[in-house]
C-alpha cells in the first residue's frame, strides 16, 4: 500500500478516535449541544429587545446570527487545544510513537474532528435560529457559501487552537484559548453595530477577522450587499490556515523530539 493511502487511513482511524472519544464524555457533549442554544435564547430574548441594529435596519434576530454561529462554531474548536494537549501530557504520544503512523496525522486527526463537530454544532444553532424566528433569503448557492465560510472559520480556529495547545505544558492553559475564541465575536460588528461603538474599539471591531466573515455571512444569507467583505473573510481564512499549519506540524515535532 502506499504512503499517501496508509496515512489517509491513519488520519480516518484517528479522527473516528476523536470524536468517539467526544461522545463518551457526556458533560462535554451536552455542552456543545446545548451551548448554541443558550446563546441564541440569550441573545434573542434578553438582549435583542434592548439593542437597534443602527443603519442597518435589519431586525436583531437576523442581525446577531452570523454572530452565534461562530461563537458556536469557533469556541468547540478552541476546545481542540484541550484535546491536543491531553494527549501530549496523558501519555498517548508514547502510545503513537510505538506504532507506525505518520506524525503529523494525530494532530490533524484532532483538527478534522474539531470541524466535523463543530459544524454540526452551528448546524443546531441555526436550527435553534429558525425556531426563534430567523427567515434567510439564502438560495442554495449561497448556502453552499455559508456551509464553506463556516467550516472554513472551524478550520482556522482549530489550526489555531491546535497551535496553542502545543505551545501550553498544561490542559489548563490549553482552556484559556477558548475564552478569546467566545468573546471575539463581541468585539465585531456581530452583537452590536460597530458604528457604535467608542473609537478604539470600533477601530479594532472593523480590523479584526470576525467583522469581514460575519459581514459575508449576513449578506449572504439576508440577500444583502457584500462589498468587500467576502475577500477579506477568505484572506483572513486562507492566511490563518496556511500559516497555522506548518507551525502545528513543527511544533509537533519538537514536542515529540524532545519526549513531550
Amino acid at each position: 500500500m502506499s504512503v499517501p493511502l496508509t496515512a489517509a487511513g491513519d488520519l480516518r482511524r484517528l479522527v473516528v478516535r476523536d470524536l468517539r472519544r467526544e461522545l463518551r464524555v457526556l458533560d462535554g457533549l451536552i455542552v456543545n449541544t446545548a451551548l448554541p442554544v443558550m446563546i441564541m435564547i440569550l441573545f434573542v430574548y434578553v438582549f435583542g429587545g434592548a439593542i437597534t441594529t443602527g443603519s442597518s435596519g435589519l431586525d436583531y434576530i437576523d442581525f446577531v446570527v452570523p454572530a452565534v454561529l461562530l461563537m458556536s462554531g469557533g469556541y468547540g474548536a478552541a476546545l481542540t487545544a484541550v484535546t491536543i494537549s491531553d494527549d501530549m501530557t496523558g501519555g498517548m504520544i508514547d502510545r503513537f510513537r510505538t506504532l507506525p503512523i505518520s506524525g503529523w496525522v494525530v494532530p490533524a486527526g484532532h483538527v478534522v474532528a474539531s470541524v466535523i463537530r463543530n459544524v454540526v454544532s452551528c448546524a443546531i444553532a441555526l436550527a435553534a435560529a429558525l425556531l426563534l424566528g430567523f427567515r434567510p433569503d439564502a438560495t442554495l448557492a449561497d448556502w453552499a457559501l455559508v456551509l464553506a465560510l463556516v467550516a472554513g472559520y472551524v478550520l482556522a480556529m482549530s489550526v489555531l487552537a491546535a497551535v496553542w495547545g502545543l505551545l501550553v505544558r498544561s490542559s489548563q492553559a490549553a482552556g484559556a484559548f477558548s475564552f478569546v475564541v467566545l468573546f471575539l465575536p463581541y468585539v465585531s460588528d456581530g452583537i452590536v453595530p460597530a458604528e457604535t461603538m467608542p473609537g478604539v474599539l470600533r477601530d479594532f471591531a472593523y480590523n479584526q477577522p470576525s467583522t469581514p466573515i460575519i459581514e459575508t455571512m449576513r449578506a449572504l444569507l439576508l440577500d444583502l450587499p457584500m462589498g468587500s467583505s467576502g475577500a477579506v473573510a477568505a484572506a483572513w481564512l486562507a492566511g490563518t490556515v496556511v500559516l497555522g499549519l506548518p507551525v502545528a506540524a513543527l511544533l509537533f515535532r519538537r514536542r515529540t523530539a524532545s519526549g513531550g
